[in-house]
């Protein structure tokens, strides 16, 4: 029995053992001496040797296991310090360590009863012999008492200190576990920052801590596998104490003699007795710390729930942080815009800021006027206070008044007499001075043609002496110097003009002026070659058409020879083009390495000779049904820029001037310099003109090569290669590059493009060349856009006749099913492409607001973008039934023109816009533009309410911002206009219908250009041959 429970006991202490001893230094463990001392009386008979084997064997180190449960000190250490990252898992061994116990004690007592009932039969047979043996037998009666006490005491306390350790056990988990979460939350307090910018570092946490728990898990496997095996290890140590219970039982007889060895062992058991409840106190004082270990354990529970607490005010504050974040975001941009409202509305502020000091001034004379009438009241009632005195007065009074009121008559017919004779004196000075100054013409006319005879004869030697200087010097060459000469004997007046025109000037200028004078008396004009692909109106896709007609007519006037070169589309209005017929000979030009054959047609369009180029290339290139638009649209260009150029060359021609256009022909500049045409067409200058910088003709390098372009020599930063792709080329960089001038077609477009926002990424290109960059106002064709002779009209007018406008406003109303009730609602037109580039949106904006302010709104044009072209189709169904607005899909000559002369008003809200033609075509027809300031529109438009500007100036509404707002703005300010003050819009209408605004004055500046480019080569040309 004894034996039983020290074996029992042995396997528990070694667990409990092991538990404490990693999980709770402080409490104290001496299974040795706990051992009971029952083990020793099981085993007197043995002999010593034999003793020390047995307690070797129930030596308070572990029992054996199998090879696959045993681990070291240090494996067990690792094991029971992963015990509190897994808590949840010990609940599970504790009942399982419960129940082994409970099952060991229920043998125990089995066994205990069975050894009873052998000392019961022992104590009888006893009886039956001497009173020795009688005597004995009461004090082993007494011993086996003490030992059942004892026994009892034992298995007391075993289950205590077992239960003990299973409370120990469950409080030191709780607590770990307490600590663990701790831990936990700890760290995703200290985390929650971290895990707002990289919220990837609590997975990985996660999935360290599942790492650990399974390598817990797995260690209890082990530990709860070795529990098994304590147990198989006191089941074998029962069976053997059952198969030597009979042999006790036999040697009962011998038990006198042991009685003084029980004594001893009593001893020693009260000893034990002591011990064990010096451990019961140790135990109670454990269990104290323990209880102060839960309410600290409590403490920290309170500050788990405060930190989780925390930790959600922290995440939704969190949350709340990204909302502000993502609101942020939107401040920002809302911001920017109100940046932007706020310039304009600043514009607007000194605006009204000025008008606010306009009437300020206007209330301090008010004041004053005030002052005098409160003076003159005064003055009346004295006269009235005097006249109730005297009724004669009265009557003097009465008389007086009348005589006051015949003078004011005579002094008001007086002062419209001195205006008619003001007016009749300014008519007559006006007269005067264009007679003076016509006679001044007529006079400086026929000086320059006949011989100046008021210089003396001085004059002229010098004059001769200083061409001749020239000639020897070898700054000019012996046929100019002759011209020269011969101008100077026959005392022409041009060659006088120029002399004192230049006495200010460097030599270089004033040679550069005799050049001029002597290239002018040699021949008529200059050569000049357009080579484009649009050419109004057999071929318009947009304003470049317009631009190439209207320029080169303008050219021709001036005296010059123009040509202009086409492809041959499929697709060209045939109608217009004049004598058209093809000649019988082939050009032949080089492309991919081959020789194609060219059909050149000739024919007049506006009375301009042009050339058409068919190539006969198996791509058919220009039998496309449309201009531009194609995949190859690079090939097809740059096969036409080159096909041109050998045009020129076989045609014999050698113009002084080769003008391209845009970057379907931007080819013609590196073509000309780089294949050397130029060593074949004489002294040709090359000009190019961007009409809209947003198109460019980018495409990859090896495309270049196509035209016979050496790729390797033009691919690079400082010609041909983009900006931005190291493996593109970009045609109007090359252009740029190799031309000799460069304009664009309007001044504040040509500053526009200069910037990083406006110059899609040629500004630093155009401002490396900025010298030979210019912009040159676009002007119109007035012969084409003249209400007084256009046949597209029901009525033709003029400034002076605007009833025949309002009688075309009638009949577009009737054509288009548009109210005709109110003959002064305002019309607004509009004709554009419908692109991004013309403000889509704001023209959309402008139809509603239009409407909304009570005119009527008339659009003209199509959209090349699919998802446009739906949107304004939705918009042209919604208001299919309103008799307010119409929306006219498509380009339609006839309409147009009846637009034009329809229109009140006339609105171009673009985003960005290079030049414009409609504003002034528009203007031409006495319909008020409303554009908004940028590129040609800020050139050409002047609000009328701008006093920055001078009055003879102003002549529509503009707006600054890209909005709504400046739409409004502009929009309603002419409604208020128009509706307000019929006289003065009719004034304007009149003023805008008189402005200039032909080719006269562009062609000048083009004009100039050519005529310096072509003296530049003169004097290069002369400098190589010297």
């Amino acid at each position: 029995m004894a034996t039983k429970l020290s074996t029992l006991y042995v396997g528990h202490g070694w667990r409990g053992f092991s538990s404490s001893n990693h999980s709770n230094p402080r409490l104290p463990v001496t299974p040795v001496r706990l051992l009971p001392i029952f083990c020793k009386n099981r085993q007197r008979n043995f002999s010593s040797q034999h003793k020390r084997q047995q307690v070797k064997k129930f030596s308070p180190e572990p029992p054996p296991m199998d090879e696959k449960f045993q681990t070291s000190d240090d494996e067990c250490s690792e094991v029971q310090s992963a015990i509190p990252d897994a808590i949840t898992s010990l609940p599970e061994a504790a009942t399982s360590t419960s129940t082994e116990v409970d099952t060991s004690f229920t043998a125990k007592n089995t066994e205990t009863n069975f050894d009873n009932s052998a000392l019961v039969d022992e104590k009888s047979t006893a009886e039956n012999g001497d009173g020795g043996e009688k005597l004995s037998n009461v004090r082993l009666g007494d011993l086996i008492g003490m030992i059942r006490n004892a026994q009892k005491n034992i298995l007391l306390l075993n289950q205590a200190r077992v239960r003990a350790f299973e409370d120990l056990e469950n409080i030191l988990s709780e607590k770990e576990a307490l600590k663990g979460e701790i831990n936990i939350l700890e760290m995703r307090l200290a985390d929650t920052d971290a895990r707002i910018k990289d919220a990837a570092q609590e997975k990985v946490h996660v999935e360290v801590l599942e790492d650990q728990l399974e390598k817990l898990k797995n260690a209890l496997t082990g530990r709860r596998a070795a529990d098994e095996s304590g147990q198989d290890l006191y089941e074998d140590l029962d069976q053997i104490l059952k198969e030597r219970a009979p042999l006790s039982h036999d040697n009962s007889l011998h038990s006198l003699r042991e009685v003084q060895s029980f004594s001893k062992d009593l001893s020693s058991l009260r000893t034990e007795n002591v011990s064990l409840k010096e451990d019961m106190q140790k135990l109670k004082e454990e269990l104290s710390n323990i209880m102060e270990t839960d309410e600290r354990v409590l403490l920290l529970e309170k500050d788990r729930s405060s930190l989780e607490a925390a930790l959600k005010d922290l995440e939704s504050k969190h949350v709340a942080a990204l909302a502000d974040v993502s609101k942020l975001s939107y401040l920002q941009f809302e911001c920017m815009d109100m940046r932007e409202k706020i310039g304009s509305l600043q514009g607007l502020l000194d605006k009204a800021t000025k008008q606010a000091d306009q009437a300020i001034s206007a209330l301090q004379e008010n004041h004053e006027l005030r002052k005098k009438v409160d003076r003159l009241e005064e003055t009346l009632q004295e006269a009235d206070a005097f006249r109730t005195s005297s009724d004669n007065m009265q009557q003097y009074n009465e008389l007086m008044q009348q005589k006051i009121r015949l003078l004011e008559e005579r002094l008001q017919r007086s002062e419209q007499d001195i205006h008619s004779n003001i007016e009749l004196y300014q008519q007559s000075v006006k007269e005067f001075q264009d007679t003076l100054n016509s006679i001044k013409e007529q006079s400086k006319e026929r000086a320059q043609d006949g011989p100046v005879d008021d210089m003396p004869w001085e004059f002229w030697s010098r004059l001769l002496l200083i061409i001749d200087g020239w000639f020897l010097e070898k700054k000019i060459s012996s046929s100019y110097a002759n011209l020269l000469r011969e101008m100077a004997w026959k005392r022409d007046g041009r060659i006088s003009a120029a002399y004192l025109a230049c006495r200010d000037k460097s030599e270089h200028e004033t040679l550069s002026t005799f050049l001029r004078l002597a290239l002018s008396s040699t021949r008529p004009g200059l050569h000049i070659v357009h080579i484009a692909a649009e050419m109004a109106p057999i071929a318009k896709v947009g304003g470049l058409g317009d631009v190439v007609t209207g320029l080169s007519k303008a050219l021709q006037n001036k005296g010059h020879l123009v040509e202009i070169i086409l492809p041959k589309y499929d697709c060209m209005q045939y109608d217009g083009i004049g004598d058209l017929r093809a000649l019988d000979v082939a050009v032949e030009s080089n492309f991919d390495g081959q020789l194609f054959k060219n059909k050149v047609w000739v024919g007049t369009v506006e009375g301009l000779p042009v050339y058409f180029i068919e190539p006969h290339h198996p791509a058919k290139f220009f039998w496309r049904g449309q201009f531009y638009g194609e995949r190859d649209d690079f090939k097809r260009f740059s096969f036409f820029s080159r096909a041109a150029l050998e045009l020129l060359l076989q045609a014999g021609k050698k113009p002084d001037i080769i003008h391209c256009h845009d970057w379907q022909t931007a080819f013609v500049a590196p073509l000309y310099w780089d294949l050397h045409y130029h060593e074949r067409l004489g002294l040709a200058r090359i000009c190019f003109t961007c009409h809209n910088f947003e198109y460019q003709g980018e495409t990859s390098a090896s495309e270049l090569a196509s035209c016979g372009l050496d790729v390797h020599r033009l691919n690079r930063p400082d010609r041909m290669q983009h900006n931005s792709a190291h493996d593109r080329v970009n045609p109007v960089k090359g252009a740029i590059v190799f031309s000799n001038i460069v304009t664009t077609v309007s001044p504040t477009y040509a500053q526009e493009v200069r910037t990083a926002e406006g110059g899609h990424g040629l500004h630093a290109t155009l401002n490396d060349h900025s010298k030979k960059f210019i912009g040159i106002l676009n002007g119109i064709d007035t012969d084409t856009w003249d209400p007084k002779t256009d046949t597209f009209l029901q009525v033709q007018y003029g400034a002076d006749d605007l009833q025949g406008k309002a009688e075309n406003k009638e009949a577009l109303r009737k054509h288009l099913k548009l109210s005709t009730a109110e003959a002064r609602q305002p019309l607004v037109g509009c004709i554009t492409r419908l692109v991004p580039q013309k403000g889509v949106h704001l023209i959309r904006h402008a139809i509603y607001r239009t409407v909304e302010l009570g005119g009527q709104f008339v659009l003209l044009g199509s959209s090349p973008v699919p998802t446009i072209q739906k949107e304004f189709e939705g918009i042209a169904n919604h208001f299919q039934n309103n008799p307010h607005a119409r929306l006219i899909l498509k380009y339609d000559e006839a309409l147009s023109h009846a637009i034009y002369a329809s229109s009140d008003m006339f609105i171009i809200p673009s985003i960005f816009e290079p030049c414009g033609l409609t504003q002034m075509i528009a203007m031409r027809y006495g319909s008020v533009p409303i554009v908004r300031k940028t590129g040609g529109l800020n050139d050409s438009v002047f609000d009328v309410d701008d006093d920055s500007v001078p009055l003879q100036y102003r002549n529509g509404f503009t707006f600054l911002t890209p909005d709504e707002l400046g739409v409004n703005s502009a929009l309603e300010r002419a409604f208020d206009n128009y509706m307000e003050n019929s006289k003065s819009w009719q004034q304007l209408v009149q003023k805008i219908m008189k402005t200039d605004f032909s080719w006269d004055s562009s062609v000048s500046h083009y004009e100039e250009l050519y005529v310096k480019a072509v003296n530049r080569a003169m004097e290069q040309e002369r400098k190589t041959r010297t």
